[in-house]
């Protein structure tokens, strides 16, 4: 079978949606399958990048389209730059794709799938949407106004032509599969596969082995960590309320003293938490560059506890990849975002961190605090975590997943 993904972002791109979309190239390529991504010159955190225009990694052949550069400093460039992508990666698309070909469209950028729905039926192949987010959905909630009015309804009706033509919509969990059964798909057509880790390549460490906590100072401390993609479905007031509350109170509270943040990676919003972090004057606060994903153990392993956030009113609409390498380094996760929300029930049913919700910096503080002071507790909900991600979130049950569904198209 002759696979064509596209997606703006591949390897040797560190982003969450390229390591997932590289990795499973990868897999499928090893399979027998005749692999070619669609994608672009650029890196995620550097629009500067020039990568080669084609090569052949791991028997994947990679085609890179060249685009604007404006990067992702604001929403108006980084239209550009979307709009740029959709001209060249679908003309690009349209000279390689042929009748029988399966295009699996990921959703980097919002709306590639329409533009790939469009190529299938003209070319005669069959469209998988990998939807890793909703759009315009997520414009709206975040107050793109740009996007508001008759250009929403009319980017939902492509996208929603897009699900219903799909041979198939990967969707990350049930509230997505919920949105995009609203938007026209059968349910027929909807299957649910989780994003993944790797339990081989991440594994938990201890604080002994672990030679960054000794080389970023934090020998003595209870790391609080927050580790990937500083975007704007993230909420990060609260997250710094937290720490602002437990330095205003160390004489009152006898573990505050002893509690690091650590942040580590990049994105939209990450220069703004940094210039708040420096406005508050918050020394209890250090920032980190993206890690190499083989240091993904020892980076995932400095924290005690990691911090997930998620914007509430996107619920449904995104699924914060970040979470599957907590889990695979065993660490506790506390989630701030909806406590109804479907991380926070997955949170809590499971046992493995706790959930607090959006703007409580008090709650988060106390929550810290509690975990700060029990090292039992944090143990099991590591082991349960450890646990739940080789039982149900490891790539390999990811790929077999994956298998079976093009097995069914075949």
């Amino acid at each position: 079978m002759r696979l064509i993904f596209v997606n703006r972002f591949f390897y040797p791109d560190h982003s969450a949606t390229s390591q997932l979309l590289s990795d499973l190239c990868f897999e499928l390529s090893g399979l027998g399958h005749e692999v070619k991504v669609v994608t672009s010159c650029q890196l995620y955190d550097d629009a500067d990048a020039v990568l080669p225009s084609q090569e052949r990694v791991n028997g994947v052949e990679v085609h890179r389209v060249r685009t604007s550069r404006f990067g992702r400093a604001n929403l108006i460039g980084r239209a550009v730059d979307y709009a740029t992508f959709y001209l060249a990666a679908g003309w690009l698309l349209w000279r390689i794709a042929r009748m029988g070909d399966v295009i699996i469209a990921k959703t980097d950028p919002p709306l590639i799938s329409v533009i790939a729905f469009f190529v299938a039926r003209l070319r005669g192949a069959r469209l998988i949407n990998w939807v890793q987010d909703v759009f315009p959905e997520v414009a709206e909630a975040l107050g793109v106004r740009a996007l508001a009015g008759p250009q929403a309804m009319l980017l939902r009706s492509l996208r929603n032509a897009a699900f219903r033509a799909a041979a198939a919509n990967v969707v990350l969990g049930e509230r997505m599969a919920a949105v995009v059964e609203m938007g026209g798909a059968s349910p027929s057509r909807i299957r649910e596969i989780a994003n993944w880790a790797d339990m081989d390549a991440i594994r938990p460490l201890a604080h002994t082995d672990n030679a960054l906590r000794h080389k970023w100072n934090l020998d003595d401390k209870l790391v609080v960590c927050y580790s990937g993609n500083m975007g704007r479905v993230h909420e990060f007031e609260t997250m710094l309320g937290a720490p602002q509350r437990l330095r205003s109170n160390d004489d009152d509270t006898g573990g505050a003293k002893g509690i690091e943040f650590l942040f580590i990676g990049g994105g939209a919003q990450r220069r703004k938490v940094e210039d708040e972090v420096r406005s508050r004057g918050l020394s209890n606060i250090q920032f980190r560059p993206y890690q190499d994903r083989a240091d993904l153990s020892l980076s995932l392993g400095i924290g005690d506890v990691h911090l997930v956030s998620q914007r509430p009113e996107v619920e449904g609409y995104v699924f914060p990849s970040k979470l599957y390498g907590i889990l695979a380094a065993g660490r506790p996760v506390v989630f701030v975002g909806d406590p109804q929300g479907e991380i926070s029930l997955l949170v809590e049913r499971e046992g493995i961190g706790v959930a607090v919700r959006q703007g409580d910096a008090r709650g988060l503080a106390e929550q810290l605090l509690r975990l700060a002071g029990d090292a039992a507790l944090r143990e099991a909900m590591g082991v349960r975590a450890r646990e739940l991600l080789c039982n149900r979130y490891d790539k390999r049950i990811a790929f077999k997943a994956w298998q079976d569904l093009l097995e069914g198209l075949a």
